[in-house]
């Protein structure tokens, strides 16, 4: 197995099906099912469960995705830390982000150091913070923008302003706390939680403060997704503010907890003792030259 066929693997892995993948690497299809066919020879495992037009991954298929994102990712941060050793700053600024975190901090970040350096081109990558900091771990990108809490011990960090938590509920449910923009934590008790899954322990802990055990219905660390599950009557989802500006819809209504205010703080990662691209450094110094003092 050499990096090409590490390459075109995880092209597949990508596009959902060998169809997709052929035309994002510019080949025919038959030649590059036959060039996975002799890969699983080669190795003597199946990577692929046949007979679903989007393609799942074995067990061998999925050992082989997380050593690819690491081997690749490593091969190209080589290659694009040598290539900049002596030119202007240039080359690819790779980024992982949740969606909420990077909807509303990227756009203009990203704006203001396209201004500042042309010659860089982006990638960005989305999911959830479990998943961007699987991508930082396999080499795949090298800055993740995730929320709060992390291990400080595996990455440094560079920590933005507080950001308050939110209930968001359906406007056929407002009756739920007597303010119309805020609602007390006590006021949540026995009241149907949808919570993002990294919060669990946090949620439980502040209810516990306040005297009720929290009636989670579903844990899901899509918030997006989360508002969707609110807005078909599962429940209540706890939520940034920044969802508010994301999410604005006629059926739902928005309140900021209070007694206590809790809230939640979006932070900038990179993996310690791990060489950054130029493209990278740039990034984290523009990012640091705009933080309040």
């Amino acid at each position: 197995m050499d990096i090409r066929d590490m390459r075109n693997f995880y092209a597949i892995v990508e596009a959902g099906n060998i169809s997709n993948a052929a035309k994002r690497l510019n080949i025919a299809q038959p030649p590059l099912s036959k060039q996975m066919k002799q890969l699983e020879e080669q190795l003597g495992v199946q990577l692929f469960e046949r007979g679903s037009r989007r393609i799942r991954l074995t067990e061998a298929g999925q050992l082989l995705r997380e050593r690819a994102e690491q081997i690749l990712g490593l091969v190209d941060g080589t290659v694009k830390e040598i290539t900049e050793l002596n030119s202007n700053l240039a080359g690819t600024l790779s980024i992982g982000t949740v969606t909420t975190s990077g909807a509303t901090l990227l756009p203009n970040l990203l704006s203001r150091f396209h201004d500042l350096y042309p010659d860089v081109t982006f990638q960005l990558w989305e999911g959830d913070g479990y998943r961007i900091l699987e991508l930082l771990d396999n080499r795949v990108i090298e800055i993740g923008i995730i929320r709060a809490p992390f291990d400080s011990e595996i990455y440094e960090s560079i920590t933005l302003p507080d950001e308050p938590l939110m209930i968001a509920m359906k406007q056929d449910s407002c009756q739920c706390g007597k303010d119309s923009e805020v609602i007390r934590l006590a006021e949540l008790a026995g009241q149907p939680l949808i919570i993002p899954r990294r919060w669990q322990a946090m949620v439980e802990e502040w209810c516990d403060k306040a005297g009720f055990a929290p009636n989670i219905v579903c844990l899901c660390d899509g918030i997006l997704l989360n508002i969707l599950w609110v807005k078909l009557g599962i429940g209540m989802a706890l939520v940034p503010k920044s969802t508010e500006v994301l999410s604005s819809d006629a059926e739902l209504v928005y309140k900021t907890i209070v007694e206590p205010s809790v809230s939640t703080q979006t932070v900038i990662v990179w993996v310690r003792n791990r060489n950054l691209s130029a493209s990278s450094r740039h990034f984290l110094a523009l990012l640091q030259d705009l933080q309040p003092e």
